[in-house]
């Protein structure tokens, strides 16, 4: 049986994840914490699943342990049922499903709730963000030698294969955001990303809030990396976002995103231990 997690109240821990496969979920047996989870949010993407999935677990097998999650949110076409129909090739796959769309990031939080992984890498359900770049994101956050403070591993697209429409209005958005934020991130908007679980989880959450990463780790005080990944086209079908509707909610969300930074907490604590002296 192939578990279909619904929205989780509470993060998912090794206490309360069953397995993700044919153990089911009564009495089922709870697998080992794996080294990292893949986040796929889709959302009709039905012609991109086995292909994706496919170059998922081919880029990282090498790398250690990993569960896949895809979160459908709330598609209308095949997408859950070509998920379905992959269960018993790739028994790290999980589909956890909306009960209404949520958007992106709704689907990236509900992703995380349900991962049982300590890391996580998240990349785009349509296909142009190659599979092949996730060893290059885990590798500082998997390593032993990994900065204690390290949160954050952000993509930053070289060579995108989208419309001039689209490039322009992205690269207006990333220097008006840059300016403003000053979160030193040539290309937010980058699909492929790599973090703590921990550290995500205790981010302020918000629609469209995936878009400001850099920025949102940055204001919890850890540090923020940056790679440089390949783009290509969407395997699949067209694009569910335009461009002015991008602009118009970023514009709010830059505004809030802005207030939050300004309002953080700045100071930070250590405990002072009260040793008894004798009399």
């Amino acid at each position: 049986m192939f578990m279909q997690a619904f929205r989780a109240p509470f993060p998912a821990t090794s206490n309360n994840v069953c397995s993700a496969h044919a153990d089911g979920c009564d009495g089922a047996s709870v697998k080992p914490i794996p080294d990292f989870a893949v986040i796929v949010p889709m959302h009709n993407e039905e012609a991109s699943v086995e292909t994706l999935v496919g170059e998922i677990v081919a880029a990282c097998r090498p790398v250690g342990d990993f569960e896949i999650v895809v979160v459908d949110d709330a598609s209308s076409d095949g997408t859950v049922g070509a998920v379905l129909s992959l269960a018993d090739d790739y028994p790290m796959l999980r589909l956890v499903r909306h009960d209404r769309q949520g958007g992106q990031s709704a689907a990236i939080h509900s992703g995380v709730q349900a991962a049982r992984a300590p890391i996580v890498c998240m990349l785009d359900g349509d296909g142009q963000n190659p599979p092949d770049n996730l060893p290059t994101l885990l590798g500082p956050l998997l390593s032993a030698t990994a900065p204690q403070r390290l949160g954050l591993v952000a993509g930053q697209r070289v060579g995108r294969r989208d419309t001039l429409a689209k490039r322009l209005s992205s690269r207006f958005a990333n220097q008006l955001r840059a300016r403003i934020l000053k979160d030193g991130t040539r290309d937010t908007g980058c699909g492929l990303k790599a973090f703590r679980r921990d550290a995500y989880l205790a981010l302020p959450y918000f629609d469209h809030h995936h878009r400001y990463f850099p920025a949102l780790f940055s204001r919890d005080g850890w540090q923020v990396a940056h790679v440089d990944v390949t783009h290509r086209p969407r395997l699949h079908g067209n694009s569910h976002y335009t461009n002015i509707g991008r602009a118009l909610v970023g514009i709010y969300d830059l505004i809030g995103v802005a207030w939050l930074l300004r309002r953080r907490k700045r100071s930070n604590w250590a405990e002072t231990f009260i040793t008894e002296t004798s009399p």
